[in-house]
């Protein structure tokens, strides 16, 4: 893709690699960077060094946003701890994060505001995700929840720490991240989605000397490699949604460095480190229990721990030592942010530079094969002769879901008893496709029965009715146990997973099957090539009906879930 007269984003832009990418990105002329970061002083900061570093381009060349994009637009500029002891305000970030995700949702995102404010039709993302998930640590939550439950606290105590609990659980967070992203880009037009990853371990195994804690190797950096995993899986599957952005993905296996190497003040989650006066005299007696936090605090000299060290950016600052034993040979060794940024430029461009690791997925993943492609006639035509030799439809079992699937075949099924043909269904018109169907349930207790005891609903042709047994999959369990009916959750219901024998759902299922004959009719007699798949013959000619292929063709093309990929 051409980058020229583009819009860009590049979120963490101040951080190492965000900051190189911008600067590389100049000399490619886009129309207009947003320079985005989770600080406002480091928004500002970072587009006041580019207007200096490059002073002829227009004064709105590079626009500055910040706040944090993993919560809703009121919330991004405020501390998420504190947002964690606000009853209120942690409600509503539990409610974001594990509710199922809705357009309010959505639109509420400060993600999706920025995204849709801007439409850029380039997305590059260098904020490291999986640490500012991770890191969050739930395990602290379970230490704190552990001694509350030993200790007896107060049940409303309890329960704030497990509302606290639910908003650091890692795969939700990542999972809405994602969706947000996605949905947000889709609506903007975004055409490419670039993310600079990382591995956790700066390409280090389960033998990583650099911990956390005492643990080796620790639960929390094992959780940022978890989440990252996770982070790409999904971005995988963003790659292989039609009509989505170009999803890419380069993934740093090796520390990242630098951005500064200078004397100075030496800063600890942007406070300067304090230097404590104490004494010989001051050695506790190691007996009994050793309070991790002394009761007395020591006293500050005044003075802040002042060296020499090298800034990695977001991967921390270190000292001499420090760096020279993390890059040694056999250790993590590092990689310059401006080879990362080279790199993301000429994938953008269209280049192959071996590093993307969605494009590695998909060469490495298992596609379907010749021999399944050749073998699926055969078990379809084994199933179909093992049905006349029993007596017995195999139609849906509910065992694969999602409970959509078996409500169509079901209701393909059961429009094949009626019509006998495909070409007959439009025959008929709605109200007297309804009648027949609903006959037809009346008479065939056994069928009737079938599709109830699997959880799926009957809808009765009046809409007021509803046949189900003990168990309905439609609408799913989410902590209440009944649910207003009104009209437009009948819709919704009988959409998602109910049999729904009502007049307007079998004019959907006329117009179904008349898009299905003129899209086979459209294909010319003596085209023989093999552009078209879904051909007359394909089709029987609309005589038999094929329930699967039926429901196959709805979800690929009503659906929009067609696979893209092999």
């Amino acid at each position: 893709m051409d980058i020229q007269n583009k819009t860009v984003l590049v979120l963490g832009a101040w951080g190492l690699v965000g900051n190189a990418v911008t600067r590389k990105l100049v000399s490619e002329k886009p129309k207009r960077i947003i320079v985005s970061s989770l600080k406002k002083e480091e928004a500002l900061g970072q587009v006041e060094k580019l207007k200096k570093e490059f002073p002829g381009l227009p004064e709105d060349y590079f626009i500055p946003w910040w706040g944090n994009i993993f919560v809703r637009h009121e919330f991004k500029d405020k501390n998420r701890l504190e947002l964690l002891e606000n009853p209120e305000t942690r409600r509503i970030m539990m409610y974001d994060i594990m509710e199922e995700l809705s357009d309010a949702i959505l639109e509420a995102s400060a993600a999706y505001k920025l995204i849709m404010e801007y439409k850029p039709d380039i997305v590059i993302d260098c904020v490291n995700s999986a640490t500012a998930i991770a890191y969050q640590d739930v395990y602290s939550t379970y230490y704190r929840i552990k001694r509350m439950m030993n200790e007896g606290s107060d049940a409303e105590i309890l329960k704030s720490e497990m509302e606290k609990l639910f908003c650091t659980e890692y795969v939700p967070q990542i999972i809405r991240h994602v969706q947000i992203l996605y949905n947000a880009m889709s609506r903007a037009g975004t055409k490419i989605y670039f993310k600079i990853g990382t591995s956790g371990t700066g390409g280090m195994g389960l033998n990583i000397p650099y911990t956390h804690s005492e643990e080796k190797p620790s639960r929390v950096l094992l959780s940022k490699s978890a989440v990252a995993g996770a982070h790409t899986l999904l971005l995988f599957l963003m790659g292989r949604t039609p009509q989505g952005p170009i999803t890419k993905e380069i993934k740093p296996t090796a520390a990242i460095a630098w951005k500064k190497i200078e004397f100075g003040e030496i800063r600890k989650g942007g406070k300067p480190i304090e230097i404590q006066e104490v004494s010989l005299n001051d050695a506790v007696r190691l007996e009994g229990k050793l309070n991790l936090k002394p009761d007395i605090k020591f006293k500050s000299t005044g003075e802040s721990l002042k060296s020499v060290y090298i800034d990695t950016g977001e991967n921390g600052t270190f000292s001499r030592g420090e760096f020279e034993a993390i890059t040694t040979q056999g250790q993590m060794e590092y990689v310059t942010p401006e080879e990362i940024a080279d790199d993301l430029i000429y994938e953008i461009k269209g280049g192959n530079t071996g590093h993307d690791i969605i494009n590695a997925l998909d060469n490495a993943t298992l596609e379907p094969t010749y021999r399944a492609g050749f073998l699926q006639h055969s078990a379809v035509e084994k199933l179909e002769e093992l049905e006349n030799i029993h007596n017995k439809e195999s139609v849906a079992f509910e065992l694969l879901g999602p409970p959509r699937l078996s409500k169509l075949l079901h209701e393909i099924n059961l429009l094949r008893h009626v019509a006998g043909e495909m070409k007959k269904i439009p025959e008929f018109t709605p109200a007297r496709l309804s009648e027949k169907v609903f006959e037809f349930i009346k008479e065939n207790g056994k069928l009737r029965n079938q599709i109830i005891s699997i959880g799926i609903p009957i809808l009765l042709p009046d809409g007021k009715s509803l046949l189900r047994g003990n168990t309905i999959k439609i609408p799913p369990f989410r902590g209440e146990n009944e649910l207003n009916i009104t009209p437009e959750n009948i819709d919704m219901w009988a959409h998602d997973g109910w049999v729904d024998l009502r007049e307007k759902n079998m004019e959907t299922w006329i117009d179904r099957i008349n898009t299905i004959i003129a899209e086979a009719n459209s294909i010319p007699e003596d085209d023989t090539s093999s552009m078209h798949v879904r051909t007359k013959k394909y089709w029987n000619d609309f005589g038999k009906i094929d329930i699967g292929k039926v429901v196959g063709w709805i979800f690929s093309k009503e659906e929009k879930g067609e696979r893209m990929k092999a």
